[in-house]
């Protein structure tokens, strides 16, 4: 017999779940008022906490072992945690996904670029254009930017 797991559908419904209902998810899942952070924000953090609710989080020791790492690379001034070099590049190690045409992609934020496939690149655009044949502003096209250009 198998299961159907719920969590998948839940995650996807997130994107088109109006805010107001978003908002209302985080006061129910994180027992506190939502943060005045943008949309996108409170979709990737409810979905990693209904996966965390749902599948277990991290072990104390990895958190332990995260919290020991952070103060070796900021001497554990907690200002500097939140600071990045480059705003608008994701954090390494992000996902990016995108479905065209019916089929889903994966492309993973490399210290120095990207990579999908295996292979490293060093645009966005690059991976778009192989992705869909043509020209493509590629932080647009992972929904990175609008089309206006801002974060």
């Amino acid at each position: 017999m198998t299961t159907h797991d719920p969590i998948p559908a839940r995650l996807a419904a997130l994107k088109t779940t109006p805010t107001p209902d978003l908002k209302k998810q985080w006061r129910e899942l994180f027992d506190s008022e939502p943060p005045p952070f943008n949309r996108r924000y409170l979709e990737s953090r409810l979905a990693y906490r209904i996966q965390e609710l749902a599948y277990g989080g991290l072990k104390p020791e990895t958190v332990r072992r995260l919290e020991r790492l952070g103060e070796e690379l900021d001497g554990g001034d907690k200002k500097k945690r939140g600071m990045r070099l480059d705003r608008d590049r994701p954090i390494t190690g992000t996902r990016l996904l995108r479905e065209w045409q019916g089929v889903g992609y994966v492309v993973t934020v490399t210290a120095d670029g990207f990579e999908w496939q295996g292979r490293p690149y060093k645009s966005l655009s690059a991976i778009a254009r192989g992705i869909t044949g043509t020209r493509w502003n590629g932080w647009v096209f992972f929904g990175l930017k609008n089309h206006r250009g801002r974060s």
